[in-house]
């Protein structure tokens, strides 16, 4: 992320992209957090859309560039070149197609085969709305979040539930691993995520170290 201080704040601005398969709501879950809005007759994303957002997190001014990236497998070469300079990620299903969620996994390879090993993710289960339609129960998705070291947050784009908290954790764990790695001389213009956090060997444990700071 970029920062900036001055007067005692700073500005981080940062990626963060929302990748799953076709359908789950990324879209929505964009437009509910960036707009407040949410479109019943939402189209296929074609490629990448990008929306922000400005958000006040402790000390800090948070600009998220939110990346909105198909879901469709020929897009993949294109929105995989994303995942490179993002610092945080949504990983979407839907809880009423069991499929979405078991596809996680193989989304998750692949953004750690392109992003940057710290970035930080939360696993999301949206469409809440649709409880009586559920096909993957909460504990089944926690518990994989856990396994993998991921945050984990059931949605809906539809009825606004857990949207803003969803993100706003996200961009918090973010600001934490930026103020975590504050330089002397008053400026932390330096700071990036590629350093590591500790002594972490496996992406599993730098995931939880990340997501305890």
């Amino acid at each position: 992320p970029q920062v900036s201080t001055d007067e005692g704040s700073a500005f981080i601005l940062c990626s963060v992209v929302l990748i799953g398969e076709s359908g789950v709501g990324k879209s929505n879950l964009l437009s509910r957090f960036t707009k407040n809005e949410f479109n019943h007759d939402s189209r296929t994303t074609i490629g990448v859309e990008f929306s922000t957002r400005t958000v006040q997190l402790n000390q800090f001014t948070v600009k998220a560039q939110i990346w909105d990236t198909a879901g469709l497998e020929r897009y993949r070469a294109i929105t995989s070149a994303y995942y490179r300079g993002a610092v945080g990620a949504l990983l979407v299903y839907d809880i009423s197609k069991h499929l979405t969620y078991e596809s996680t996994e193989r989304w998750l390879k692949e953004l750690y085969e392109h992003a940057d090993p710290h970035i930080v993710v939360m696993l999301v289960g949206n469409k809440t709305d649709l409880e009586s339609l559920r096909t993957v129960p909460t504990d089944e998705g926690r518990a994989f979040a856990e396994k993998k070291g991921l945050m984990f947050m059931e949605t809906s784009a539809l009825d606004s539930t857990n949207v803003e908290a969803a993100f706003n954790e996200v961009l918090t764990a973010i600001q934490k691993k930026v103020a975590s790695r504050q330089v002397t001389r008053g400026s932390i213009s330096a700071v990036t995520l590629s350093s590591p956090i500790g002594p972490t060997e496996t992406q599993e444990k730098q995931s939880t170290c990340c997501k305890s700071s």
